[in-house]
């Protein structure tokens, strides 16, 4: 069985990302820019967004964190981002999300410049990836493809089941397992028997919030199990594959934590980069 070790991958992109961007400071005069916009005080986004930032300025980029109160009036934070998207030195713009009820979600997503949208939630970055034209992919599923790319160069023909129809991860993760020639399964809460989809399937991506859903005799042996799910016990955080049982059987599989997560932040930068090279 082998274990899929995200930080370890992670750490040899981000290698990969500050040679590139020594380059690009070479060829341009100047780096990528990434801005963040963090609404709010929740524990789990300030943790987010501080290892992005960190990550940020390892790689070389320049990083800006805009942090607002809670109660931030939209209209604020709506012209906060057209001002981010006429600003030159701004490659990427990330607005960490959730935001408070009153903010409205999809009117922040659509304001962000297509160009400079790295998270991939515009709806134009959506239609250029199921086209299969150029644009930002979600950082989730771009550091779940890479992870699986890794143990499989060549996905041709293989069955993909995706647990999570989220616009965030399952359905992004779909395209692009399609773009590879794989025959691609969307599984969801009204699915009827996950378990014999599951069994059918070469690789498993499992991102729907329910702990250890994912049993051994789910999986069958030589698949590659993808956990995307963060889920807090007692015994600290478990993802959605019970993974003890698992790695029993499966080829290869992402620990939690430890796995999907440090790649998410990795393709971020990624993506930074990528927004970065377009626009010049």
């Amino acid at each position: 069985m082998i274990l899929i070790d995200g930080k370890k991958e992670a750490a040899k992109l981000r290698e990969d990302l500050k040679q590139e961007v020594l380059g690009l400071k070479k060829k341009f005069n100047k780096v990528p820019g990434l801005t963040v916009i963090l609404i709010g005080d929740m524990a789990p986004s300030q943790i987010y967004v501080r290892n992005k930032e960190k990550s940020a300025n390892e790689v070389g980029l320049k990083s800006e964190v805009i942090k607002y109160p809670e109660a931030i009036e939209e209209k604020t934070v709506l012209e906060k981002i057209e001002e981010l998207n006429k600003d030159q030195t701004v490659s990427g713009i990330l607005v960490q999300l959730p935001l408070p009820k009153h903010i409205d979600k999809q009117k922040v997503i659509e304001t962000i410049d297509p160009s400079k949208d790295v998270d991939g939630l515009h709806p134009m970055n959506v239609g250029n990836l199921s086209s299969g034209y150029q644009g930002s992919i979600p950082c989730t599923p771009l550091g779940c493809y890479l992870l699986i790319k890794k143990v499989e160069p060549n996905l041709t023909g293989k069955k993909a089941v995706m647990i999570g129809r989220s616009n965030l991860n399952g359905k992004a993760m779909a395209q692009l397992l399609l773009q590879e020639d794989c025959t691609v399964t969307i599984t969801h809460s009204k699915t009827k028997n996950l378990k014999a989809e599951c069994l059918a399937a070469d690789i498993i991506v499992a991102a729907v919030g329910i702990k250890e859903l994912v049993k051994g005799d789910w999986v069958k042996k030589d698949a590659i199990v993808i956990d995307v799910g963060i889920n807090k016990t007692d015994k600290g955080l478990v993802g959605d594959v019970a993974f003890e049982e698992v790695s029993r059987v499966a080829k290869a599989i992402t620990p939690v934590p430890g796995g999907v997560g440090p790649m998410t932040i990795a393709c971020l930068l990624k993506n930074t980069i990528e927004c970065f090279k377009r626009s010049n």
